[in-house]
């Protein structure tokens, strides 16, 4: 288990037990510490700590007493950190915990960990996405950036909060973004739609020039902003609003007996699109012939990328070329 694994452990822990671990941990290091001095007095490391629980409450029931001068110093040691290890160094500490969770629910604490996902912006897209996530890998570590919001549980949704500007550089450093996985900026809905995609292009910008390589994935709502997006680094460009628009258009003029979103909802939930090329074997085929062989390995061919066009679901007898690029369905 890792620092960050247990941190997520430890702070959604009611604040008694984190407390109670926490004074067990340092009465377990004097009792050990005694036993280890004088063995004979204490046979055992159990009543080294029996001796620690008593001594540091101030009971003092006698039945275990260090006799050399460095046992009775662990005991001078044990009685004075003892006193306010049960109330004022408890008090303190308890105080820490609650001050240390209260900043990581109101973004001030930066992220240690690698190979997360950071996510840009909160709003009821991306969090489906963060129970979606949550739910296919529950040790997927997530951040999110958002400047706000001013508040989020750990306990109500399992992201790392940062709060702060996404496109400022000393925000990003907080989100560790040089060993993130891969990044997803949300377009800011609160927005006027032009302002919202320059936020999310300023956004690209940042993340980029703080690590060359983060796959970066943005969403645009102005079809005039996507190549800015991509001449600001991002490697996928989702346009929310000609998808919309598209599924729309599907709802009005479908067939009768069709449902046009839940097919498709249904569809990315259980498949996902992948991109391969052309195998050797393949090669001067027809594509009736590569649906055959794509169906043999429980994956759906569904078309063609040639010379950076795309042929959807072409003739069975189109003759496919080495460098052609398969549209490929698949489970996830």
């Amino acid at each position: 288990m890792n620092l960050e694994a247990f941190k997520h452990i430890f702070y959604r822990m009611p604040i008694v037990v984190r407390l109670f671990l926490s004074v067990c941990l340092i009465m377990l290091f004097f009792g050990t510490i005694i036993h280890l001095i004088e063995p004979q007095q204490f046979p055992s490391v159990f009543d080294g700590v029996w001796w620690a629980f008593i001594t540091g409450a101030t009971v003092g029931y006698g039945d275990y007493v260090p006799l050399t001068a460095t046992g009775r110093v662990v005991g001078i040691l044990l009685i004075l950190s003892g006193g306010g290890m049960l109330t004022f160094y408890i008090t303190t500490l308890a105080a820490k915990t609650i001050n240390h969770e209260n900043d990581l629910s109101e973004g001030k604490v930066s992220y240690k960990g690698k190979q997360h996902i950071v996510v840009v912006g909160w709003n009821e897209r991306t969090k489906q996405l963060v129970e979606m996530i949550a739910d296919k890998d529950a040790n997927q570590e997530m951040v999110l950036i958002d400047r706000s919001l001013n508040k989020l549980q750990y306990r109500h949704y399992p992201v790392h909060f940062i709060h702060g500007d996404p496109s400022e550089d000393a925000v990003l450093v907080q989100a560790n973004i040089e060993e993130a996985a891969s990044v997803l900026i949300s377009t800011d809905i609160t927005l006027e739609e032009r302002k919202a995609d320059i936020n999310t292009i300023l956004t690209t910008l940042a993340v980029r020039g703080n690590n060359q390589d983060i796959p970066i994935n943005a969403e645009m709502l102005t079809i005039s902003q996507v190549e800015n997006a991509i001449r600001a680094g991002a490697d996928t460009v989702i346009s929310s609003n000609d998808f919309m628009s598209m599924l729309f258009y599907h709802e009005l003029f479908h067939k009768e007996s069709t449902r046009p979103f839940e097919s498709i909802l249904n569809l990315l939930k259980q498949q996902q699109f992948s991109h391969t090329k052309l195998p050797e074997e393949l090669e001067d085929s027809s594509y009736q012939e590569a649906l055959t062989f794509f169906l043999a390995n429980h994956e759906l061919l569904l078309g063609i990328i040639r010379d950076n066009k795309w042929m959807m679901n072409p003739s069975g007898d189109t003759k496919l070329d080495r460098d052609d690029t398969m549209i490929i369905l698949s489970a996830w």
